[in-house]
């Protein structure tokens, strides 16, 4: 992976280590063990967004009522920093010492493993340049906006598919890859279009009843 050039006293292979080698390597160790989002986020540079959202996103995919209302505002957050330029993110005190314990990350690097080895035969990264660019940041900061907002939305049977979006966003962000970039501005906008016209059927669906 690249660095952008910025400092990093890591390993060079930890430097370059994809989303799947990270996961794996975290869920290694003391299960009960919690992992704050600041030591998640520790030397990642400009990748951090990434890997903040992909932790934020991940109660949209635990089978509870308040997982998409968990994921939304805190991915509307990454979006609005995004939006305004910040090139680390931002967190207030009571958010940068919470985070997911080892055994919670450990079920979910399970889970999706086999999709993450099968994306890593596409994702890689390039036009990293795309991702460094204002006006870029500016629409993946909207568009991470409009959809966490979405997700926190208590629609039903959208969380799989607002949060699959979002997942595309996170590993564009993680991997530095601008093509995945803007395969997640794209995916985005059909989520966003779905949820307006399943929206739009059940107001509709609400007169003729009345």
């Amino acid at each position: 992976m690249h660095d952008d050039g910025e400092h990093d006293d890591r390993p060079r292979h930890a430097r370059e280590a994809g989303t799947r080698a990270i996961l794996d390597a975290l869920a290694q160790g003391d299960p009960d063990e919690l992992l704050t989002l600041r030591s998640l986020l520790a030397g990642l540079g400009r990748r951090a967004f990434g890997m903040l959202a992909f932790v934020c996103v991940l109660p949209a995919f635990i089978p509870i009522p308040i997982g998409g209302a968990i994921s939304g505002p805190l991915l509307i957050m990454i979006g609005l920093q995004l939006s305004v330029g910040l090139r680390e993110p931002w967190l207030p005190e009571f958010l940068a010492s919470r985070g997911i314990h080892r055994h919670a990350l450990a079920k979910f690097d399970k889970r999706i493993s086999p999709v993450l080895k099968w994306l890593e035969r596409l994702v890689r990264p390039r036009m990293t340049w795309m991702l460094d660019s204002r006006i870029a940041g500016v629409v993946t900061g909207l568009m991470l906006v409009v959809l966490g907002f979405l997700l926190s939305l208590p629609i039903p049977l959208t969380n799989y598919l607002f949060g699959g979006a979002l997942l595309l966003f996170a590993l564009a962000l993680l991997e530095r890859d601008g093509v995945l970039m803007l395969v997640a501005w794209v995916v985005g906008l059909v989520a966003a279009a779905l949820s307006w016209n399943l929206t739009i059927q059940a107001a509709h669906g609400l007169d003729v009843l009345i």
